[in-house]
């Protein structure tokens, strides 16, 4: 499950809008005339990004050579797994093209599709290989349109013959893969990567993780489970009025030509919020039909999803049509259940930890003055090493304010985790603690949910180094 990170490119060069030729290490390349091109260069690769007034883009990466495998097959399947399938959700492809062979260089063409943040991402990777080197040439877009224009690029490339000095004896450089432009984003990236970047749900939804939500899709339909927000979240008494706060902050800035827009919130013991408008979408340029959601739980645990469909009536072939009542929106509202991703070993390293308060405050019935108060307070810690051993430290306090009992239990052992499922050896009187796991994606990082037996839940977050 691989999903990448989204940043903004940085604008440092803007080319003209006519056909750029240009050489980057061993390439020659021509980039076509359809507006201006955005020039990014790093240390062994440079980027050309061009967005056009629909907000759809393309994005050609040229890499500098690394040393060839030897053959064809064996470099385009290295370049296609490090440079394009290692951080990006795949969801189809490669499609090879027939081998082309042009003097002493030989290459290959492969197109694919991945997902970028909710919607599908055109890839066309492109390798050659010769004299001991291999370079690679990708472009994606968010558009089918572009795809001829990456062809051009693609037909344009002609690779010089290396002297005995430059000729490749490793890689040139850090060859990270490269991110995708996305024009409404923070500019920020997160600074920890999580081995599963998707879920992949057994009724045919997928769960990718993204800057501010988690976006699970199914054929033409997203829900963007929003992250928790403190302005969009905050307390209104009036229920509409919430509603609108959170469209304001969550939604429409996102869409233009907004119409047909319906506030019709449900007030009951666990109120519905329901949000429902067309618009055009920014990013794609696309007509679409909006729908936010959220149901308030009693524990708080509500999270707004806002669900993209290409009109009403497919929306409500899959979810069912607007009641004005509490009950009967359990499809709807489980699908905040759908922002889980599985957990490996390798993601725990380091320590984690959570807290959980309660208090009960008495008074009299004849006075109604104060009589005192109760309260309980755990705090739970675990920090996990690469060596499969953890160590774990509970404390707690609970009784009358001010005359509180204290605990505390430090335990030592062994750990594994498959995925979904956690094991910790040598715990109470020695004996081994079972767990369901996952990750639950929020704003700058993951929150481990860990659930014993007893189906008490533990939510901790990870420290500062």
């Amino acid at each position: 499950m691989k999903n990448t990170f989204l940043v903004l490119l940085y604008v440092l060069t803007t080319l003209s809008s006519y056909s750029q030729k240009g050489t980057y290490d061993m390439v020659d390349y021509t980039l076509p005339a359809v507006g201006s091109w955005t020039k990014d260069e790093k240390n062994s690769f440079v980027t050309f990004t061009h967005i056009n007034a629909q907000n759809n883009w393309c994005q050609i990466i040229i890499y500098k050579a690394t040393a060839s495998a030897g053959t064809i097959d064996a470099d385009f399947n290295a370049e296609w797994n490090d440079l394009t399938a290692k951080d990006l959700s795949i969801t189809s492809g490669p499609k090879r093209s027939p081998v082309k062979k042009t003097g002493q260089w030989t290459s290959v063409i492969a197109d694919g599709k991945a997902v970028f943040d909710g919607l599908d991402m055109f890839i066309r990777h492109q390798v050659v290989t010769g004299f001991g080197n291999r370079v690679s040439i990708i472009g994606k877009t968010n558009s089918s349109k572009f795809l001829s224009v990456i062809g051009q690029v693609n037909n344009s490339v002609r690779l010089r013959n290396p002297s005995a000095a430059s000729t490749a004896a490793g890689v040139n450089g850090n060859r990270s893969p490269v991110k995708e432009p996305l024009t409404n984003a923070t500019g920020k990236e997160a600074s920890v990567k999580f081995q599963f970047e998707n879920t992949n749900w057994d009724d045919g939804w997928i769960t990718t993780s993204s800057e501010n939500w988690a976006a699970v899709t199914k054929g033409n339909i997203r829900a963007l489970i929003h992250y928790p927000n403190k302005q969009a979240d905050a307390y209104h008494s009036v229920l509409k009025q919430g509603l609108q706060n959170a469209w304001d902050l969550l939604v429409a800035p996102r869409y233009s030509n907004i119409r047909n827009y319906e506030l019709k919130p449900v007030q009951s013991f666990e109120s519905i919020a329901f949000a429902e408008a067309d618009a055009t979408e920014k990013l794609t340029g696309s007509q679409v039909h909006i729908v936010l959601f959220k149901k308030h739980f009693s524990n708080g645990n509500g999270r707004y999803i806002e669900f993209i469909t290409t009109d009403k009536r497919a929306y409500e072939q899959e979810f069912g049509a607007y009641h004005n009542d509490e009950f009967g929106w359990d499809k709807v509202s489980n699908m905040q259940n759908r922002n889980r991703f599985a957990v490996a070993a390798t993601d725990l390293a380091g320590k984690w930890s959570g807290s959980d308060y309660a208090s009960l405050s008495y008074y009299y019935v004849n006075s109604g003055g104060f009589a005192g108060a109760t309260a309980t307070s755990i705090s739970n810690e675990f920090t996990f090493f690469n060596t499969g051993k953890y160590e774990s430290d509970h404390a707690g306090a609970s009784g009358v304010v001010g005359n509180q009992k204290f605990a505390r239990q430090v335990y030592k052992g062994d750990f594994t985790v498959n995925n979904w499922d956690m094991e910790l050896k040598n715990r109470f009187e020695g004996a081994s603690e079972k767990y369901s796991c996952y990750f639950e994606a929020v704003k700058g990082g993951r929150i481990l949910i860990m659930i014993d037996r007893q189906g008490s839940v533990l939510s901790l977050v990870r420290q500062n180094k």
